[in-house]
């Protein structure tokens, strides 16, 4: 069994066939999948396939970097009645910082992720974050509330060892390795084969990050095998062992 620890299968470019993608990823033996959610406009779209498919499409909540703006205190009122409706949800996210396109809310940015993770910490549900070209206020702010009661993922993980470390020393936070792995000239590869297998979560972030040889194709959790190959191949182990540690990783994580 695999499981896809990060994937929008609500996004729009699933409108047309997400039955079908949901379907097919299931044969191939991926079995869970885990929706970040983006803002407020996301969430029914994203209820409606956790109900459509209550043994493999779990939901969680949450305000995705680039969707903070001027509202972005309405955008988590609105968020919050949600997590505290009787739904259940699996994590929060997508949350974090991105630098990468607009520096203009960096601050509402930040206040946003210390609001999400006091939420995460009150139900103790494990964050996703989202840490484009911003890393280190990423951790700097986890570590300054980081507890026993706060877990996680830092998603699509791409740096190097000693930031992947920075994150095992939280405790009880992991790693997920997407598509980038599989890339010709990521090194990604070269880092994972240095990682501990119990602190590394596999994930797609379909529809984005295809991996080779889909790459610039639309992305879905159908590929998590060819993910789980590469990490094979970089800890020199099988394909099962991957498939059965990263499984187990993410079952501890989500409960």
């Amino acid at each position: 069994m695999f499981i896809d620890t990060h994937t929008h299968l609500f996004s729009d470019q699933f409108k047309e066939d997400v039955d079908e993608v949901i379907e097919k990823a299931i044969s191939r033996g991926v079995k869970r999948f885990y929706l970040p959610n983006v803002d407020t406009n996301s969430v029914e779209r994203m209820n409606y396939l956790a109900d459509r498919y209550p043994d493999n499409c779990f939901p969680m909540i949450g305000l995705h970097p680039c969707s903070v703006k001027e509202n972005f205190e309405e955008e988590l009122k609105i968020l919050k009645k949600e997590l505290d409706s009787e739904r259940t949800f699996f994590g929060i996210g997508e949350i974090g910082l991105d630098y990468h396109w607009d520096l203009t809310f960096k601050d509402q940015q930040k206040e946003a992720l210390k609001v999400q993770i006091q939420w995460a910490k009150e139900t103790k549900l494990p964050i996703i974050l989202h840490t484009r070209e911003s890393f280190d206020d990423t951790l700097e702010i986890v570590q300054s509330l980081n507890d026993e009661n706060l877990s996680g993922i830092f998603h699509c993980f791409t740096g190097s060892v000693e930031e992947a470390n920075k994150v095992f020393e939280l405790e009880n936070f992991y790693v997920g390795i997407g598509g980038v792995i599989t890339f010709k000239n990521s090194g990604l590869d070269k880092i994972v084969a240095q990682l501990p297998m119990d602190k590394v979560l596999l994930e797609t972030d379909s529809p984005y990050l295809a991996p080779t040889p889909y790459r610039g194709k639309r992305n879905e959790s159908t590929y998590i095998p060819e993910i789980a190959a590469k990490v094979a191949e970089a800890q020199n182990l099988t394909l099962e062992m991957v498939a059965k540690t990263t499984s187990e990783n993410a079952l501890k994580l989500f409960g």
